[in-house]
């Protein structure tokens, strides 16, 4: 988990308009890693006040991006800019908020501990902890201990600790993985609530069902993106009924 949330407890940014520059815009951008090309050359936008899917099979590339996007990834050319600074600016560090695939707590604190320390660290409001543990789903266990918790409530404390003073953009590396149909139609109903409230959610999955919960959805394969467009418009464009036969559409088109 990394957080960047701002530290006053108002609301999120306001809702994007149709000429509000993107909350992520990403130039060209390539990383190359151990001498592979791990990301080939992309260009995307993500905008404000919305969700956006980013999806594809393991080892397509999508932690790699997202590591670009929040700053903590070495690239090899292009450019990335985020709420209008360059990645990883110390402006971003109040106004982001990052979760990775795994869960990064501290296993011998307790989740009401683990959330205070990190929002002392911020400077979030006292009372956000509690705030966050209840939208996260994690009431009654306030006291259980990080090693103690399965791996899917380990998984939303790192949430939770993402949530800390109401970043206005959420970068969520496979934030369901793991966690069963309920818990995973309760937060996909969160990332909502705050995508309505003008917050911008960027959200990895390699579970293409989740696809039809996004405004936006951007197709990864080896590195490169297979489109950028509404679930609606993807599926009316290949003719298919569903994402995963969409992606297998746009997998054969290109090959």
């Amino acid at each position: 988990m990394m957080n960047s949330s701002p530290a006053g407890p108002g609301p999120a940014a306001p809702a994007a308009t149709a000429t509000a520059a993107p909350a992520v815009r990403v130039e060209g951008l390539t990383v190359v890693r151990g001498g592979r090309t791990v990301l080939h050359g992309l260009d995307l936008e993500v905008a404000r006040g919305s969700i956006t899917g980013l999806l594809g099979p393991s080892g397509c590339g999508k932690s790699t991006l997202l590591r670009a996007i929040v700053g903590v990834q070495r690239t090899a050319g292009g450019r990335v800019e985020v709420l209008g600074e360059p990645a990883g600016g110390a402006g971003l560090r109040h106004r982001v908020g990052y979760v990775t695939q795994a869960p990064s707590v501290y296993g011998d604190l307790s989740v009401i501990e683990n959330l205070d320390y990190f929002a002392a660290v911020l400077g979030a409001p006292r009372t956000d902890p509690a705030r966050v543990i209840a939208q996260v789903g994690l009431a009654g266990h306030e006291r259980d201990t990080a090693d103690r918790l399965s791996g899917g409530q380990r998984a939303r404390v790192s949430l939770a600790a993402a949530l800390l003073g109401t970043p206005e953009l959420l970068v969520l590396d496979e934030p369901t993985v793991g966690l069963d149909p309920v818990l995973r139609q309760d937060l996909w109903r969160l990332f909502r609530s705050l995508a309505d409230q003008g917050a911008t959610l960027l959200v990895s999955s390699h579970v293409m069902d989740e696809a039809t919960r996004c405004d936006r959805l951007l197709l990864m394969r080896e590195g490169r993106l297979l489109a950028d467009d509404t679930p609606a418009e993807l599926l009316r464009s290949t003719g298919t009924a569903d994402i995963d036969s969409a992606f297998l559409d746009l997998v054969e088109s290109t090959r």
